[in-house]
């Protein structure tokens, strides 16, 4: 039979004191959440579950996808791409355009700025087309996409963010897809730091203003409807002396432009100035080396994937405790990244800070027969 072990690691201090989270900053908006993707920690939030009008905010997806396509080689940067008559015609009701016509056929990588940088509804729907034939089915592509993650707020009517009945998602929905858009396509991620982008001779601004005013800041995503407010979502990342460190803040419903920036700011210094990012463990370090049955190998090394970072508030960092809870016996054979357990970090005072998979960390074969009928016998025995 398998039983759950406990070995709490001796490496970390215990201090007989519980950290108390520090006083979020009040944020003038309809709803927020500041996430530290280092440490993948909400530090604050406030209405993140509420679904919203998400506006322009809906291109992260919108992008997400396209971005999906390139990686799987169905489109390149180099393509052109028709402009058809649909997208031509978002011109109607004033929106943000990158201003394509129908006798045009830029680049994908033109959209791509044009619906980045500019917030282009005719470029969101020249991708959608090219990539899906359709818009419509872009759009259910959008809503697999949603689905796959778990978004339950979230329900994509189109791929602009223009309000439409049933268009919906939330500021963690929204967390999500921002941040899963940062760790899986890194190589595109550049378009979001871009301050402006010229094409057929109109130049436009990017609307993120902290782009100008932190240099820290690299993106993201501006978004604004009358039913909406103004929204932003702004990714920054900054150097420290045990790594660098990414905070990703979401605003919805603000009241200018000016305030979605000023808020979104206040998340970023407050997040950065009140938390520390404590790395615990290196990639893919052994944290456990432990007996193995059945395999060629006597023993079994156990760590984390990847390096292990936690969010604590600052000068807590010491008071944490961190325990193995594992399956035993561990029968070979075990695969690389095969999961075990979990690695659990709390305070002392039992207050839970992170989970993090066990994973064998080098391959374990089986055994020859003899080996493995003797471990046989030594089990039965045990």
């Amino acid at each position: 039979m398998k039983r759950l072990l406990s070995f709490a690691l001796t490496a970390m201090l215990a201090i007989s004191a519980q950290a108390q989270a520090p006083q979020s900053p009040e944020i003038a908006a309809r709803s927020y959440l500041l996430l530290d993707m280092t440490a993948n920690r909400v530090l604050t939030e406030r209405d993140a579950d509420t679904p919203n009008d998400p506006a322009s905010l809906t291109k992260l997806m919108t992008a997400y996808v396209v971005f999906g396509a390139l990686r799987d080689k169905r489109l390149s940067l180099e393509q052109t791409l028709p402009v058809s008559k649909r997208a031509w015609d978002e011109r109607k009701g004033d929106p943000s355009l990158m201003f394509i016509d129908t006798l045009m056929t830029p680049k994908v990588d033109d959209l791509l700025r044009g619906m980045i940088i500019q917030s282009g509804n005719d470029a969101s729907v020249a991708l959608a087309e090219g990539v899906a034939g359709t818009v419509e089915q872009f759009v259910a592509m959008m809503n697999r996409q949603a689905r796959a993650w778990a978004l339950t707020n979230t329900e994509f009517k189109n791929v602009t963010g223009m309000t439409e009945t049933g268009h919906k998602s939330s500021a963690r929905d929204l967390s999500v897809i921002a941040a899963n858009l940062i760790r899986d396509f890194p190589e595109y991620y550049a378009y979001y730091s871009q301050r402006e982008f010229t094409y057929n001779k109109i130049r436009q601004h990017n609307r993120n203003l902290l782009l100008t005013r932190d240099a820290s800041v690299d993106g993201m995503k501006t978004g604004y409807t009358s039913a909406a407010g103004y929204c932003l979502i702004a990714s920054s990342q900054r150097d420290y002396p045990n790594g660098k460190r990414r905070l990703l803040s979401i605003v919805m419903g603000a009241a200018s432009k000016e305030a979605r920036a000023s808020e979104s700011q206040k998340l970023l210094n407050w997040g950065y100035s009140a938390f520390d990012a404590v790395r615990l463990f290196e990639k893919a370090q052994a944290i456990s080396t432990v007996p193995v049955w059945k395999g060629v190998l006597p023993e079994a090394k156990l760590g984390a994937s990847g390096a292990v970072y936690v969010a604590v508030p600052r000068g807590e960092g010491a008071k944490l405790q961190t325990k193995i809870e594992r399956s035993d016996p561990l029968v070979a054979p075990l695969t690389k990244g095969q999961r075990v357990g979990v690695i659990k970090v709390s305070t002392t005072a039992g207050v839970a800070v992170a989970e993090v998979p066990l994973v064998v960390l080098e391959e374990v074969p089986l055994a020859g027969i003899f080996g493995r009928a003797w471990d046989a016998i030594r089990l039965w025995i045990k």
